[in-house]
């Protein structure tokens, strides 16, 4: 059974298609202000919910990175035929799963909240050695500041889905050199999920594209729940509208 709150977020709108995906044991819960923001301003918006997500932990143990990338291809390819443009938006390792689509499709550009591409943590390189004997360990959700707010997701983290997240992570930076569509990097100056390290890894390894950065000031890792949703609501919209202007043609020489 779904959780309540937890289910996909559909609008059809405009031209212009925007995939917003949740993160490693969220929901679309977590999107869903965004998204009616988005359509709103006349955007069609998808935002799905991954396999393993949105029901129990030990569904998400049951799945892989390549169930979740396989339901991102599928809301793109859906978006695809219906519109012009389309524009991939992720929280976390949404993040991590728009960057693996916008290597192997044409996405027009990419918004990015505290995307996840690795951590430093000393226990994460034992995660695979201990998932058969510890299913799960505390969970990661409701990092964020505002207070009285929570996010729709797991109470627990599910160890081997983890494992699987962390060779996502490896997939991803492989293939950062076939990243050529603009990105928008959304980073949370205090966030207790993702570390400093994602953000300097695509900044470092996404060499064929320009990555812009906005700090927020007033945000934990859930930015899109947080005090700085709105600022991130109207970067996006700006940021497609950009995407969409034609560019001025360069003045010839006399």
């Amino acid at each position: 059974m779904t959780m309540p709150g937890a289910e996909p977020y559909s609008a059809d709108g405009g031209p212009v298609g925007l995939l917003l995906q949740h993160g490693f044991t969220g929901t679309p819960a977590s999107m869903r202000p965004w998204a009616e923001h988005l359509a709103a301003a006349g955007y069609t918006v998808r935002a799905p919910l991954l396999p393993g997500h949105g029901t129990t932990w030990q569904d998400c143990n049951r799945t892989g990175w390549r169930d979740w990338y396989g339901s991102v291809e599928a809301a793109y390819d859906e978006l695809a035929a219906r519109c012009e443009t389309v524009v991939a938006c992720g929280l976390s390792m949404g993040g991590t799963l728009v960057t693996r689509l916008a290597q192997r499709r044409p996405v027009a550009g990419l918004v990015l909240v505290n995307p996840s591409y690795g951590t430093e943590r000393f226990d994460a390189r034992f995660a695979r050695y201990l998932a058969p004997v510890m299913p799960s360990r505390p969970g990661i959700a409701s990092d964020i500041k505002k207070s009285g707010v929570t996010e729709v997701a797991y109470e627990r983290t599910p160890v081997r889905a983890f494992v699987s997240l962390q060779q996502l992570w490896g997939v991803v930076l492989d293939g950062m050199g076939d990243l050529r569509c603009p990105v928008l990097l959304f980073r949370s100056a205090q966030d207790h999920v993702v570390e400093p390290l994602s953000g300097k890894l695509l900044h470092s390894r996404a060499t064929r594209t320009e990555v812009r950065e906005v700090v927020l000031r007033d945000s934990y890792h859930v930015a899109t729940l947080d005090n700085d949703a709105p600022a991130i609501f109207a970067g996006t919209v700006e940021f497609v509208e950009s995407i969409r202007a034609p560019r001025e043609p360069e003045a010839s020489e006399p």
